[in-house]
């Protein structure tokens, strides 16, 4: 029998930061969502002006007031794993403390604070919330969303609540994660001579490595900073034998203006002549364009005071992008804060970013 105790309903009509603390205290590591996200489907269910739809455990809710625009607010609703952060509390000095406080439960209270106050805004308005963003990418209920509902989607422009400590943060890098395979032949390390070593030949990987220069292109005004590093290396058999296979982990952050089959092809490129015996892609994400020059971000970027920065990592924005969606990153999270077990959030920031947002969306 579920042990678990009752979450009380959610409230919309509490202050943003209030209701984040409500948002962290339904704990929703990803894959254990469901209640949040029942939540979330009957608070929205109960304001007249929004139509509501679910897959899953990913909840869309739309305006339909014939606007000329649409625009989508998104956030995910899992978290990392709760490392004794939960529940929430609020210290002397006004700082919100908890998991999923800055990734991503005062961007989600901010949209529902929107959704609840907000039922005649200047563009018509999707409202997105979605499961396992935290984990692999085949899981996350976005993805999932747009191949079973595109048409929830559909949108001129989309904001992703994602941490950015209130500035606004332009598309996202790209993400290629290779397995490098050198192969030697075993022997025993007394009579090395007989086998051939797969961790020296994998010695070029990581000159080529040592030596690479990032490029740092200008992308729609924001410069972006490439990155390729090993973030993993794996070989060896037994203290006293030569190993026969070695696999050098390489991660790739490359610009958007890079396109996936692009960034692909200067990897394999530039280990070229490193001797790779086996180069298999274990991971791939294309990133996004800014978008910065549609009207409606010039106007998000004035009504937040904000000016536009690149996104270093990879978000969602990127699936909006494949659907021809131009998205930006902004909420009052410090993204630096992110995954801590110290997370935490000014909580004063969280009703200001919903100001900001109500100000561009009913000016």
């Amino acid at each position: 029998m579920d042990q678990t105790p009752a979450q009380p309903p959610l409230d919309l009509t509490v202050d943003a930061a209030a209701l984040t603390a409500a948002l962290v205290d339904f704990p929703s590591p990803s894959g254990q969502e469901k209640a949040l996200a029942d939540a979330i489907e009957t608070a929205l269910r109960a304001l007249p002006h929004l139509t509501v739809d679910r897959h899953g455990n990913n909840v869309v809710a739309r305006t339909h007031l014939g606007r000329a625009e649409r625009v989508i607010l998104a956030g995910h609703i899992d978290t990392v794993p709760i490392a004794g952060n939960v529940p929430s509390r609020l210290d002397e000095d006004g700082v919100l403390w908890g998991c999923g406080t800055c990734d991503m439960k005062s961007g989600v209270a901010v949209q529902l604070r929107i959704a609840q106050t907000v039922p005649e805004p200047n563009r018509d308005l999707t409202f997105v919330f979605y499961d396992n963003e935290e984990v692999a990418a085949h899981l996350n209920g976005l993805g999932h969303v747009a191949d079973a509902h595109p048409d929830w989607l559909a949108g001129d422009f989309a904001v992703l609540l994602e941490p950015t400590d209130g500035q606004v943060e332009g598309g996202c890098q790209g993400t290629l994660r290779v397995h490098l395979k050198t192969t030697g032949e075993r022997a025993h390390s007394a009579r090395a001579w007989m086998g051939s070593n797969a961790i020296h030949a994998a010695a070029p990987i990581l000159a080529k490595l040592a030596a690479y220069e990032p490029r740092t292109p200008v992308v729609d005004g924001l410069q972006y900073h490439e990155g390729l590093n090993a973030v993993g290396i794996e070989g060896g058999v037994a203290t006293n034998v030569i190993p026969d296979a070695c696999t050098v982990v390489v991660n790739f952050r490359y610009a958007p203006d890079r396109t996936p089959e692009e960034a692909e092809a200067f990897v394999r490129d530039y280990f070229a002549d490193c001797g790779i015996d086996e180069f298999v892609v274990d991971d791939h994400t294309g990133g996004a364009r800014p978008g910065l020059t549609h009207p409606s971000a010039q106007a998000f970027l004035a009504a937040v005071e904000a000016e536009a920065r690149p996104k270093f990592g990879w978000t969602d924005v990127a699936r909006f992008s494949a659907l021809g969606v131009p998205a930006v990153n902004y909420s009052p999270g410090d993204p630096l804060l992110a995954h801590k077990v110290n997370e935490r959030v000014k909580a004063s920031l969280i009703p200001e970013a919903e100001a900001k947002l109500r100000a561009w969306l009913t000016s």
